[in-house]
């Protein structure tokens, strides 16, 4: 009997240990709880990009915006996507990342968070875009499908005309730039997308990173912006798009400007596996403004995701 008892242990204990390996296959550097104090550098073939892992589960990248390069630090904190490993990392060009010269366009982009994921072994992934991070992902989503477990477009960067209402304060941001006056581009361009109330919440939410946006002006101006244009994507890409697509909006972001709710709108008519959603009390800054909120609904989304 004991001898039996003694075997059974040893098939139960096979079989965690078994089922255990099965999760974490696919799961690389996210398959145990990880350093997440400190900034690490990955090598991508010429370019090093700083990045940070917290938790330890299911991998969920997350791909910052333009201007701000800590968009998602409130995020990292949240108790509902504590079950999740949370990939951030710093963009060319900001931050500690590497500065480059010349073009830079979405689809090296993309292959960045392509090759970051294999250097730290991730198979796949729940992919989270805001702004002009959600065109980085979504072309990852056509360059490498298997890559990528879910989308969430975090009021993505689509293409609108450029004579669309609310769209007078972009031109405005260059012409400061192009004189040299960084400060009020930055600033210029976040009244026109986020409001006039803008610099309260990031000085609040992200102490410096008024200063830091400044320093990385050129990125956003310079390459940024012009790739964004030349970027293609519309009803027949979103229609190669299979993966279950979250679209958030802020509840308040109308308020700011027209073209929020004419990119939503057009996402929502070009993709039928997408789910909107709308974030209360929240313009464009959504994760600065409303963290709990958006963490919340990223983590009911990444376990119940809409049928494709």
């Amino acid at each position: 009997m004991a001898s039996c008892r003694y075997l059974l242990t040893v098939l139960v204990s096979t079989l965690w240990l078994v089922a255990t390996a099965a999760r974490a296959e696919g799961q690389g550097a996210c398959a145990k709880e990880a350093a997440t104090k400190s900034w690490q550098r990955a090598s991508l073939g010429g370019v090093e990009l700083e990045y940070r892992t917290v938790g330890a589960g299911e991998p969920v990248v997350l791909v910052h915006a333009g201007v701000f390069a800590d968009w998602f630090e409130p995020l990292l904190k949240e108790p509902s996507l504590s079950r999740y490993c949370l990939v951030t990392y710093h963009r060319i060009g900001y931050a500690g990342s590497s500065h480059v010269t010349g073009p830079v366009s979405i689809a090296q982009q993309a292959a960045h968070v392509r090759v970051l994921m294999e250097q730290l072994q991730i198979d796949s992934a729940h992919l989270v875009g805001h702004s002009s991070g959600a065109n980085i992902m979504m072309q990852l989503a056509l360059d490498a499908p298997q890559k990528v477990r879910s989308l969430a477009l975090l009021e993505m960067a689509l293409a609108v005309p450029a004579s669309s209402p609310g769209r007078a304060g972009i031109p405005q941001a260059m012409e400061f730039y192009r004189v040299g006056d960084k400060a009020a581009a930055v600033d210029t361009f976040m009244r026109a997308v986020a409001g006039p109330g803008y610099r309260a919440v990031a000085d609040r939410a992200l102490p410096g990173a008024f200063d830091q946006a400044v320093r990385d002006a050129d990125t956003f101006f310079g390459q940024e912006l012009p790739a964004l244009r030349q970027w293609t994507f519309g009803p027949a890409e979103a229609a190669r798009i299979k993966q279950p697509v979250l679209l958030v909006m802020g509840g308040r972001s109308h308020e700011v400007s027209p073209v929020w709710q004419q990119r939503q709108d057009l996402l929502i008519t070009w993709m039928s596996n997408a789910e909107p959603y709308v974030l209360d009390g929240a313009t464009h800054m959504l994760h600065l403004e409303n963290a709990r909120g958006l963490a919340e609904r990223l983590g009911a989304f990444f376990t119940h995701p809409p049928a494709k």
